[in-house]
């Protein structure tokens, strides 16, 4: 029989699932409704769910916190996207596996070393709370208010679950995540609701925990905005800059956007980081920002256009897209298969396809495709997962997409882990488009060993540190005793949206 263990405060009916399908977005742009498909996967999965807790003799909520609980959830997706023709791909999870964990564990336990670039918190208490009070009524809209484990008698208590005390505990303990990266907003400045010194205050907390670099910090540069680019010396000097994050769809400042390949901006850019010897720089592409970040003619600074032409003039220089320029607005004919190959593609994921090949950019060479919300999002459908995932293999090479999952915003990562773990392609993508099959190898790289090349690290001298840590420690105690709170944290209805909006000023 299944391990038994205590049961917290958090969801103790266990209405929640293990693996998140729901609406959620990263902040930056408005919910979309969830497709058919996806409203009887989480059907099925309810269901299943309950009927083998029962099996088992546990409560719903020790058995959703087990692996035999994420298996149980993912079998019940395969079942019913397969009854609605969505064959693309699916997970690939034993039968058994639902209430043997024994078999579960030897599908969805840890087994690769997983480095997240993409990780997000804010200082809601510090930037959100001024100068008045609807910020924090506005934020109370949001799935994170019923968030109570850090200071649940507290007027601000659902705030703090934006902080770095959430983050450490979404991030690092309920996921199997070994090392991030705090990345930032396009903001100006001044207004920024993480600044560089809180995203140090972080990364000096993390340290603490254990003694060994588990948490990178990026540098933010709007290079249309005044003074950034010629911040970067110091950044890169004063805060131990791992790479620049930047955005080419930015308007903070009420300016247009801008170009990699531009000599004003991107070219000025470019040259300043190779000149403060940090020469890896992560492009948001694809995902449209909000007002006021960016007007409505900015959206086409989120194709991808620019990206061959830059990474074919700058060689020594590291360009990691971040989201892969994904764009749900044009996702329904970016996955026909084929169009990449012919034709403009102005944005999306195909744009940087189109913008590769016109370029003589080469898979695997100086340009990365991230899998922040992109993966999220795919998880919901599987021909567009076999579609784009076997597309960036094929042309940005197996070599160079990289993970990332734009937590906390979706809560803990472990469920796109879970579910990224026992991605496969189905054989008919496989030999229809020539798509490649998942193997161990290549999931491993996805999960970290391709993004320790544009970081500069060593993946033997990073475990060695991991051993004798102390959130090594941590870790083995929360999986003795799971605890995960299975939230999101990001808005899931338009209203949600709006009232960050709202909060972010």
């Amino acid at each position: 029989m299944a391990r038994k263990h205590d049961v917290s405060r958090f969801d103790p009916e266990g209405a929640r699932l293990p693996i998140k399908l729901d609406a959620t977005t990263n902040g930056e742009f408005a919910p979309l409704p969830l497709p058919a498909h996806s409203v009887l996967a989480n059907q099925r999965a309810m269901e299943q769910v309950g009927i083998n807790a029962r099996r088992l003799g546990m409560s719903r909520r020790q058995f959703v916190t087990t692996s035999a609980g994420a298996a149980t959830t993912l079998l019940a997706f395969n079942e019913a996207h397969a009854a609605l023709g969505r064959t693309g791909s699916y997970y690939d999870v034993p039968r058994l596996a639902a209430l043997d964990p024994a078999a579960a564990d030897a599908s969805l336990a840890k087994r690769e070393f997983i480095f997240d670039i993409q990780g997000h918190h804010v200082n809601a208490l510090e930037h959100w709370k001024a100068p008045n009070m609807l910020t924090a009524t506005g934020l109370k809209f949001m799935p994170q208010a019923k968030c109570d484990y850090l200071d649940p008698k507290s007027e601000y208590g659902h705030m703090k679950c934006f902080t770095s005390q959430a983050f450490v505990k979404e991030m690092f303990l309920d996921s199997d995540t070994d090392m991030a990266v705090l990345t930032f907003t396009p903001t100006t400045h001044e207004d920024m609701p993480l600044t560089q010194d809180e995203a140090r205050a972080t990364q000096e907390m993390v340290d603490a925990l254990e003694g060994s670099r588990r948490l990178l910090v990026h540098g933010r540069v709007v290079p249309n905005l005044p003074g950034d680019i010629e911040r970067m010396p110091e950044l890169a000097e004063k805060w131990r800059i791992a790479a620049w994050k930047t955005y080419t769809q930015a308007d903070p400042a009420g300016e247009t956007g801008w170009w990699l390949d531009d000599e004003e901006n991107g070219g000025r850019l470019i040259e300043m980081a190779r000149k403060t010897g940090v020469k890896t720089i992560c492009i948001h592409k694809g995902l449209p920002l909000p007002t006021p970040f960016m007007t409505g003619k900015n959206r086409q600074y989120g194709g991808c256009a620019d990206v061959g032409k830059a990474a074919r003039q700058n060689p020594d220089i590291n360009f990691i897209i971040y989201h892969s320029g994904y764009d749900l607005k044009f996702r329904g004919a970016e996955f026909v298969p084929g169009k990449h190959e012919s034709g403009r593609n102005e944005i999306g994921i195909d744009s940087l396809i189109r913008s590769l090949i016109d370029n003589g950019v080469k898979p695997n060479s100086n340009v990365y495709a991230e899998l922040g919300t992109t993966w999220r999002y795919l998880m919901k459908d599987p021909n567009e997962a076999a579609h784009a995932m076997g597309k960036l293999f094929r042309y940005v090479g197996e070599d160079n997409v990289v993970w990332g999952t734009d937590s906390i915003w979706y809560g803990s990562p472990q469920d796109q882990i879970q579910a990224f773990r026992t991605f496969q392609i189905s054989q008919e993508y496989q030999e229809k488009f020539g798509y490649t099959a998942m193997t161990p190898e290549l999931r491993a790289k996805v999960f970290g060993l391709n993004a320790l090349r544009p970081y500069g690290l060593d993946a033997t001298e990073i475990r060695k540190g991991f051993l004798a840590d102390s959130m090594q420690t941590e870790k083995a105690r929360n999986a003795e005793r799971p605890d995960p709170t299975f939230m999101t944290y990001g808005p899931r209805t338009r209203r949600e949206f709006f009232a960050l909006l709202k909060a972010g000023g």
